[in-house]
């Protein structure tokens, strides 16, 4: 069994400017998983960086706060509740344009890799 808290995972400032804690990774711990998870925050104003993953998908499920998803040449509004898919080679970013952290779930199929991923 695996049980971990959100104060005992290391918070770090991820590529695309984000600020993360990644809860489960098949390559740093014994899972058989294929995906990672992570919680993503972004304070009011912040906007991550575009990016995309070369050969993995990606989803963000919004806990908390509200914000504008650009996903190649779309752009929609997201709140708390949603589940936003993007696609293998996606160009990506996510603003925050509320008065409180946007905070969200990031799962990556297969699991994020530093070479997978390309800021742009």
């Amino acid at each position: 069994m695996l049980i971990k808290t959100f104060q005992n995972c290391k918070e770090f400032i991820a590529g695309d400017n984000t600020t993360l804690r990644e809860f489960l990774h098949p390559d740093k711990e014994d899972l058989k998983l294929r995906y990672s998870l992570a919680h993503a925050v972004l304070k009011p104003g912040e906007t991550s960086l575009w990016h995309k993953l070369k050969t993995s998908s990606e989803v963000y499920y919004i806990l908390e706060g509200e914000g504008i998803m650009y996903i190649d040449n779309e752009s929609q509004q997201v709140y708390p509740g949603q589940t936003i898919y993007m696609p293998p080679n996606a160009r990506q970013r996510i603003k925050n344009t509320g008065k409180t952290d946007l905070k969200f779930l990031c799962i990556v199929d297969p699991a994020w890799k530093k070479k997978d991923e390309e800021i742009l």
